[in-house]
């Protein structure tokens, strides 16, 4: 494979790459630019409104606040900013992949992009630590479950969300093919393939096993509970499903389009070409937009999920319900899960250390 040919899928959304192979319009699929526009016109509205209703309601919803909260609304702030973006890749698909907002928007909207993706994924996962420490280690994790380390971390995430998205921004220029303007990424070198894949690994396959195997240990004690116990609780049956929501909707969202990301990388990097680049490509135009879409979803999973959100929210946006009696405001799944959960693994260790004392 001609090296001058490499893609260069490095970052958050598939590259408009200068190659001659990629621009064929041959490989572009031609109904993305009636589609996506409307798609992503849709995903805007709705995502800038359930994400700014969702910050309000818990921000300046009184009493109380749930340590899960604080990750939960610095999800809804990353994902409101890079909807904020989304105006210009509509533009973008509308006009068939011109860009034509100029330079600054181009490295600009791109960046935020690769902060939103790193930011998100990395918040989902301290929150799947989080309550597997709050559900399963109760007892243990109480010093270090405060708030204000809950927003060091959240602090520390955006960090190092802005540093992971430096080579997006320094990549992504404004580019003339035929004195057409297109948002591309620089000719990728060996060099930056191998940090791209390093990236990919330690910023999404990485956080993507831990929530995975958070949530799978979670499940695992609820089904142990829910068996030993022999009783149909049906708070437990509703959080086992929550639980298969929140992976399946994370998993649906960003594996297809990090998986062509890494087939990408990988035949860049072998100088050969496993896959060909139109499939590449037509592979990221469709699964892009399922990450895309992920910023809007979070709020209405929430709301339909969690009836502590679905409190704050009805009340923020109904103040006359304020005074309302909507049941046991400070019951939550997971507070329910936690009482439930440290009674169980209690009566667990007493069994196992009386059964290894007799044993003796």
């Amino acid at each position: 494979m001609d090296p001058e040919a490499t893609p260069a899928y490095l970052d958050y959304y598939y590259a408009t790459d200068p190659s001659p192979d990629i621009q064929d319009t041959g490989s572009h699929i031609p109904y993305l630019s009636v589609f996506l526009p409307i798609f992503y016109t849709a995903v805007f509205l709705t995502g800038v409104l359930g994400n700014l209703v969702l910050m309000g309601a818990l921000h300046f919803k009184r009493g109380s606040r749930r340590l899960i909260d604080v990750f939960i609304i610095n999800l809804a702030a990353s994902d409101f900013i890079f909807l904020v973006t989304l105006p210009l890749w509509v533009d973008k698909e509308a006009a068939f992949g011109l860009w034509r907002t100029g330079s600054f928007l181009c490295k600009g909207s791109s960046y935020v992009i690769s902060v939103n993706m790193h930011c998100s994924v990395l918040l989902l996962t301290c929150m799947s630590i989080d309550r597997y420490l709050a559900i399963l280690r109760p007892a243990a994790s109480r010093k270090y479950r405060r708030t204000d380390c809950a927003y060091g971390i959240c602090a520390s995430v955006w960090f190092i969300s802005c540093l992971l998205g430096l080579p997006t921004l320094l990549s992504r220029e404004l580019t003339l093919i035929e004195d057409k303007p297109y948002c591309a990424e620089k000719r990728a070198t060996p060099n930056k393939l191998m940090w791209a894949l390093v990236t990919l690994i330690f910023t999404f396959f990485v956080p993507l096993l831990s929530i995975v195997t958070c949530y799978c240990c979670i499940t695992r004690k609820l089904c142990a509970h829910y068996q030993q116990s022999g009783k149909h609780n049906k708070k437990l049956k509703k959080s086992i499903k929550i639980i298969f929501i929140v992976v399946a909707a994370f998993v649906l969202s960003w594996l297809p389009f990090n998986t062509f990301k890494l087939l990408a990388i990988i035949s860049g990097l072998q100088q050969e070409l496993y896959f060909s680049t139109a499939t590449l490509q037509q592979g990221m135009e469709v699964s892009g937009p399922l990450a895309f879409a992920n910023s809007c979803v979070n709020p209405f999973i929430y709301y339909i999920f969690d009836s502590y959100i679905r409190r704050a929210i009805l009340r923020c946006l109904c103040p006359c319900l304020k005074n309302y009696d909507f049941g046991n405001s400070t019951e939550t799944s997971d507070s329910h899960l936690t009482k439930a959960l440290s009674n169980f693994i209690h009566a667990e260790d007493f069994a196992r250390k009386r059964k290894r004392s007799v044993s003796l």
